[in-house]
């Protein structure tokens, strides 16, 4: 089974971009490479965290603020659970979400999933080419959302109708120029229908 090998995010400063992450506690998920490709708006993607509850959500949330983030959806309460937005200073949107509405003991600083959600223009036909390069549906809402599995303790990737992620997001849909995103498949290098770009690498589950 293939899946999402690596996600490397090509900042515009390196070093402020590692200091963050590092800070944030996620610099060995994700990967950074310094780019000056121009983009404009909305990217296309995000990054989800999923935890256990509130209080964990809370405490991601204050740790990127303090590393720099700013306030896209201030976390609260939602029919769906709890749940709020940042924006790291490179410009890459996180959700931190959880299920569960009500605290049940001290924050642990646990990530129980991490996601990567692509905005397609075309779930299905999007879900087909993926399909067509080895990965495996683990979970499937029509032409709404689609999740794919991954190794344990990899990064999972899903496919989002571009307009409805921002909606989720609370950033406006429109978009231009880099993604500034690249991804790792042991499948080798290939583009995706929503131009993001994939590169060859190891399948190694990321640490």
């Amino acid at each position: 089974m293939n899946s999402l090998a690596s996600v490397t995010l090509e900042v515009a400063d390196h070093t402020a971009a590692d200091r963050f992450y590092t800070a944030f506690g996620l610099g060995a998920q994700v990967r950074l490479q310094a780019s000056e490709a121009p983009t404009a708006g909305f990217r296309g993607f995000a990054l989800a965290l999923t935890v256990s509850q509130p209080a964990t959500v809370n405490a991601f949330i204050g740790a990127a603020l303090d590393a720099g983030a700013t306030t896209v959806k201030p976390a609260s309460k939602s029919f769906w659970g709890y749940g709020g937005v940042v924006r790291a200073p490179d410009g890459t949107l996180w959700k931190v979400a959880t299920s569960a509405k009500k605290d049940t003991g001290a924050d642990t600083r646990q990530i129980d999933e991490i996601v990567l959600l692509l905005g397609s223009e075309d779930v299905s036909a999007s879900k087909r080419f993926y399909v067509g390069h080895g990965l495996a549906v683990e979970k499937s809402f029509g032409s709404k959302y689609v999740q794919f599995g991954a190794p344990s303790g990899g990064i999972k990737l899903a496919l989002y109708g571009r307009r409805a992620l921002a909606k989720d997001l609370g950033v406006p849909a429109d978009g231009a120029g880099s993604h500034r995103l690249v991804l790792g498949s042991g499948a080798g290098s290939f583009t995706d229908p929503d131009g993001f770009a994939w590169e060859a690498a190891s399948m190694a589950p990321t640490p």
